[in-house]
């Protein structure tokens, strides 16, 4: 076995080193050819090490950078998957590339981001101390399946970390229902209070009870199915946070201002990203940080000044203005991305970017599903719509069907020529590109633009 992890921690090093000499990411490759040659290597890489895992449908990145920074500000040794390949190829890659050659790991922690099919195949190689529980939304349909198979994957690689402190959603009830299938300590997490004055229309993912299916009821809606949820008929209900949000001084384009509380210390605590989306991300988070012990307040000192993942709400200053490239993969995400633009008073530009390859979906039906209708009328300030990605003339029409005319929706390809007409305004420019197409989008603006790789 020692000689099998030597040549495959090697082969690993090797590969990730040729592969970025070529200036390809190498996230995903190094790590099945280390697994060809040692199909136990994770296990064996992971001993010794305290692995903190990340899961759930939506926020998984931008709650693993917050929990990042929490952890370099406590003086806490750890490495992190920050190149997004979450898959277990992808994170035995990582584990190899820190450890030595004969498979000792450099770091007492490691923080993993999970895809939530492939977090029971990871959890089983790992010795988990916290798992983190964002949320669950539809996504994905043609792989993932309804929500109740993203659920029980959830539930699967639960079962495999029975020492670890799981952090759940207390705001999603069916995050909320996987307190009852398991019996490791549960810190709960939330909003205590309303996030929109006016919210985009959405669907609700999971409007019946889990126990009974009778429909919920709600005191107030964050969004999606999130929020202050109860079952008349069976008495199902939110439960008490640990750890939450009591009140939002604040939310504009650049940040939020927000008092968490775990119901004896409060924080005032700004949020160096803007949208609803990221203060759950920020209270996931703060969550981690309750479960491994951490101060408070240095939690949430950090969440004013940690690096966004690529992609995600990830700023290019490029020509005469600022572009703002913002990750969609469903409908409840891209809710609120539009959530986020129907707050805007200023003029900007805006462009969508879909494709349907295989680590999007191939089903995306879920475009009809989300209110686009929200950002047009004359007293919008956006005007003008741009679409690229494979599937551009679908999205265009889309918005041809919200409403907006035809002379207002622009088709372009190419991705170079698109960020240099977008950016050749002084308006703010924002980009929603689904997963494939924000990696090419990305690599086009860190050739052409000169930007750093998504993996640096």
């Amino acid at each position: 076995m020692k000689i099998r992890v030597f040549l495959a921690v090697l082969a690993c090093k090797v590969s990730r080193f040729l592969i970025r000499l070529l200036g390809r990411g190498g996230t995903d490759l190094p790590g099945r050819v280390a697994l060809k040659i040692c199909p136990g290597l994770l296990g064996e890489l992971a001993k010794g090490v305290k692995t903190i895992l990340v899961t759930g449908t939506n926020g998984k990145t931008t709650t693993a950078r917050m929990i990042e920074q929490s952890l370099t500000d406590s003086g806490i040794s750890f490495f992190a998957n920050r190149s997004g390949a979450n898959l277990l190829s992808g994170v035995t890659a990582e584990y190899a590339m820190h450890s030595t050659l004969f498979g000792r790991c450099r770091n007492d922690y490691a923080l993993i981001e999970t895809d939530e099919a492939a977090f029971k195949h990871i959890a089983r190689c790992v010795r988990t101390s916290v798992v983190v529980v964002t949320n669950v939304f539809r996504d994905q349909l043609d792989r993932y399946g309804d929500v109740t198979n993203t659920l029980e994957n959830i539930l699967l690689g639960l079962m495999e970390c029975p020492d670890a402190t799981v952090c759940l959603n207390a705001d999603d009830s069916l995050c909320t229902s996987l307190r009852d299938r398991i019996e490791n300590p549960v810190v709960f997490y939330g909003v205590q209070t309303p996030m929109y004055e006016k919210r985009v229309e959405e669907l609700s993912d999971a409007p019946y009870c889990v126990r009974c299916r009778h429909a919920y009821t709600y005191d107030y809606v964050t969004y999606g199915h999130l929020g202050a949820y109860a079952c008349p008929s069976c008495g199902f209900r939110r439960p008490d946070p640990d750890i939450f949000v009591e009140k939002i001084l604040s939310m504009d384009e650049a940040s939020a201002t927000v008092v968490f509380s775990d119901g004896t210390r409060s924080d005032n605590c700004v949020i160096g990203l803007p949208g609803g989306y990221n203060i759950y991300n920020a209270c996931a988070a703060m969550a981690a940080g309750k479960a491994l012990g951490l101060d408070p307040a240095v939690c949430a000192a950090s969440l004013g000044h940690f690096t966004c993942g690529f992609g995600r709400m990830e700023k290019f200053p490029i020509g005469k203005t600022e572009l703002r490239m913002i990750l969609i993969k469903n409908p409840a995400g891209c809710s609120q991305v539009l959530n986020y633009l129907s707050q805007r008073t200023e003029e900007y530009v805006f462009a969508i970017c879909l494709s349907d390859h295989t680590q999007d979906g191939k089903d995306f039906s879920w475009i009809w599903d989300v209110d686009f209708e929200c950002l047009y009328g004359e007293d919008k300030p956006l005007r003008d719509v741009w679409f690229s990605g494979g599937r551009a003339e679908d999205m265009a029409m889309r918005f041809k069907y919200a409403g907006f005319p035809e002379e207002r929706l622009h088709i372009e390809k190419d991705y170079e020529t698109l960020v240099r007409t977008l950016t050749d305004r002084e308006v703010p420019v924002y980009i929603m590109p689904t997963y494939t197409a924000m990696l090419d989008l990305r690599s086009t603006i860190s050739k052409k633009f000169g930007f750093k790789a998504f993996w640096e």
